[in-house]
């Protein structure tokens, strides 16, 4: 064939079951590595029995090297990089096919088993050896085709002359690839014909007996002993293609580092500047998440939290990465701070994540707008995260990433550290598959959580949305469900369903998944009830009350929320119920969006003047029906209002979880009250809490009709509701999330994931 090929100069075209995806982590980083530096005479084609559509996952896979060219179906389908035909080829494979049905119809009386695998201009079968009889070969050959048989079970039925040999050969000539440059490898009968070119080629280790007994002793043909990656690079060093053969390939050496690495948006405490010097204070927000993560430190688990922390530039002069948390509590736990601008943190967070992705994961997808130069800035972002959290893991070490504004650092992260086990929890809902498909970025997002050893979500549903997703996106094997009652609502909820997927496999990885609603901090409300200035508080929220029966309504300024959808159906209540007129108070309380998200002015604007018509047209002399704040209120007063108010009246458009309900129900318990709680059938929580009124607030009059179902109902109805919902908060709290999500991962790693870890968390 020539001169050898060079080490700047040679094309790899590889199989890749059992040859490219096979092989030591460390061998793959190689061979990663080698194609993914800018060598325009390095060319890489994937050559394999896959049918194209199977191969998708592999292109959004950070961890495999991107081909320049594909050839699938057994040589039967070429394309190139960008997926389009080369058409040379293709079209003359399809003007020799006789067509799927055509084979089909004349195979029909030989008892074959059609693969139900993807695949285009060729049959496959399930078939033994002893099938292949005369009469299968001359039924076969009377259609034009030619008959291939590898592994002793796979059969393949191909237009005539078509072959993984020919197909390479055929692109060689198209690419104008040189023949002399050009090494194959495999493992299988199957890649037979493409050592039968007479190219260089390699072998790998553990391959196909009747491979090795056909072309060991061909002089072109390297046996390796590695197997995988580790034996593509053994036989590219000895034909030449590269300047030293690399070894068999092994784990990197043993790191010290964290056992367990967070990597959150936010630091666990708030950095304040305070004369000149910045100060760490408690978080604003009163969700107990937070101190939960922390609590896993509490122990000797060495651990780092990975976090951004707002600097003049990314590399500021003095810049001190590492802090101290708490030395008391947590001494073997650090945060690694990102250093981000504040222009990245405006166009990462509040721009992109806001505008590109809330919109599509709630469902609004009208609202959402696309930016490719903000999609690369959250690239910048996530791969800061990223590598600062490969700085921080210890060999083997488990990453728990959270949220969507992460989506992409597993991404980066898994092939810097191939040895970490990396969990990814959405705290937010997961939009089912048609919405989410509308991101332009899907297959990069997909790619990345598919990444992951595991993948946490509220709520069964939004498993289910996202294996959907990925269905979408690729070929997938689902590797166990589990039933979703009686720990979740089945039947009668917007959001219910009966079965949840535990665990999938693509493009040979495997993921588990899993269902773990956020709990509450139901010792914290109860400590806080108990509190003088607290009971105080909610004494005198009673007497401004009177004979009123309170409504509260609190939540964050965001369309997601159905604000206006709520004091509309309000409105409705007071004019076709009349006699609450005087007799009931919602105080509606709004927490401001954080300062810059303009895209929240407009329904500001809406609510203030919604609310001024409400009480222009009822209210009396001493009596207003709604008592609206926009602001952000304490914990402590926020708690005052629940344990004051008898109904809680929670209906968002659509919600991730939210804990609002679940406070509401754990103050009320602990006040020693009873009450209602009306939820929207579209927040996570209505499948978890038993015992709340549900309603659908794209429904008028269902809204109007629940709130009065509330309004009346009887006493030992409330008890008994509340009483049950108070028994799934306490016992699902916040703690047990945090122990039931590890515990699932540890489970899940170990391959022993089971209807308990699913179920119980």
């Amino acid at each position: 064939m020539g001169a050898t090929p060079h080490p700047d100069r040679f094309v790899l075209a590889t199989d890749l079951d059992g040859t490219l995806l096979a092989g030591g982590l460390e061998a793959r980083r190689q061979v990663r590595e080698l194609f993914s530096q800018a060598r325009p005479g390095v060319r890489l084609v994937f050559v394999t029995g896959r049918g194209l559509e199977s191969i998708l996952p592999l292109l959004s896979d950070p961890t495999i090297p991107k081909p320049d060219y594909i050839i699938a179906d057994v040589g039967a389908t070429v394309v190139d990089a960008d997926l389009r035909p080369v058409d040379a080829i293709q079209a003359e494979v399809a003007a020799r096919w006789p067509g799927s049905q055509a084979v089909l119809k004349a195979l029909a009386g030989f008892g074959l088993r059609r693969q139900s695998v993807p695949q285009e201009r060729r049959c496959s079968f399930l078939a033994s050896e002893e099938v292949v009889t005369p009469a299968l070969r001359a039924a076969v050959d009377a259609l034009g085709c030619d008959l291939l048989l590898s592994a002793g079970c796979y059969l393949d039925v191909l237009p005539r002359g078509v072959s993984k040999g020919q197909a390479l050969l055929r692109l060689t000539q198209a690419a104008g690839f040189d023949p002399a440059t050009i090494v194959v490898a495999g493992d299988t009968l199957n890649d037979l014909s493409m050592y039968e070119t007479g190219l260089r080629g390699v072998v790998v280790g553990h391959a196909e007996p009747a491979l090795v007994e056909r072309v060991g002793k061909w002089p072109q043909v390297h046996i390796a002993e590695g197997e995988g990656c580790a034996g593509i690079l053994e036989g590219l060093a000895y034909h030449g293609a590269l300047a030293h053969q690399a070894g068999p390939g092994s784990l990197p050496a043993v790191r010290d580092g964290a056992e367990l690495v967070m990597v959150y948006h936010r630091l666990p405490y708030d950095e304040v500047l305070e004369d000149g010097v910045v100060r760490h204070r408690r978080p604003r927000s009163p969700n107990g998440i937070m101190p939960t993560l922390l609590r896993f430190f509490a122990g000797e688990r060495s651990g780092s939290w990975v976090a951004w922390s707002q600097q003049e530039s990314r590399q500021p002069a003095g810049f001190v990465p590492h802090v101290a948390i708490d030395p008391e509590r947590y001494p073997r736990l650090q945060a690694a701070r990102v250093a981000l601008t504040g222009d990245d943190i405006d166009i990462f967070y509040k721009k992109f994540s806001k505008e590109a992705f809330w919109p599509i994961i709630f469902g609004f997808p009208d609202k959402a707008e696309f930016e490719q130069a903000h999609w690369e800035r959250f690239l910048e972002v996530n791969q800061l995260f990223a590598e600062q959290t490969a700085r921080e893991a210890g060999e083997g070490a488990l990453v728990w990433v959270h949220d969507y504004n992460l989506w992409m650092v597993p991404s980066f992260l898994r092939p810097l550290r191939p040895d970490l086990r990396i969990a990814f929890f959405h705290h937010t809902a997961f939009p089912a598959s048609d919405v989410f498909n509308i991101l332009p970025w899907r297959r990069e997002i997909i790619g990345s959580l598919l990444q992951c050893d595991y993948v946490g979500f509220h709520i069964p549903r939004y498993v289910e949305n996202f294996v959907d997703a990925v269905r979408s996106h690729a070929p997938l094997d689902v590797l166990g469900t589990v039933p979703c009652a009686p720990r979740f609502l089945t039947y009668g909820c917007a959001l219910g369903i009966d079965t949840m997927t535990t665990g999938i496999a693509v493009g040979g990885r495997q993921v588990r998944l899993g269902a773990h609603p956020v709990g509450t901090d139901v010792a914290l409300i109860e400590r806080i009830v108990a509190s003088p200035a607290v009971r105080e508080q909610a004494a005198a929220i009673r007497d401004y009350l009177g004979s009123a029966t309170g409504i509260v309504s609190i939540e964050r300024l965001d369309y997601v929320k159905g604000t206006l959808e709520k004091l509309q159906a309000f409105e409705r209540l007071l004019e076709q119920h009349p006699e609450h007129i005087g007799k009931v108070t919602l105080l509606n309380i709004i927490t401001p969006a954080a300062p810059g998200m303009e895209i929240y002015e407009s329904l500001r604007v809406e609510v203030d003047r919604t609310v001024g018509r409400i009480n222009g047209r009822f209210s009396t002399l001493n009596w207003v029906p709604v008592r609206y704040f926009y602001r952000s209120l304490p914990f402590e007063e926020v708690l005052a209002h629940y344990a004051a108010c008898d109904i809680a009246w929670i209906t968002p458009l659509r919600d991730g979880l939210n804990l609002v309900a679940k406070e509401f129900i754990a103050a009320r318990k602990a006040s020693g009250g009873s009450g209602v709680l009306v939820l929207s059938e579209f927040a996570g929580a209505a499948v978890e809490l038993h015992g709340a009124v549900l309603t659908n607030p794209y429904d008028a009059n269902a809204m109007t009709a629940s709130l009065h179902q509330a309004l009346t109902m009887g006493e030992d109805e409330r008890a008994y509701r509340t009483a049950r919902m108070a028994m799934i908060t306490a016992e699902h709290d916040v703690e047990r999330w945090g122990r039931g999500f590890i515990a699932a991962v540890d489970a899940a790693v170990l391959g022993a994931h089971t209807q308990d870890d699913v179920r119980a968390a």
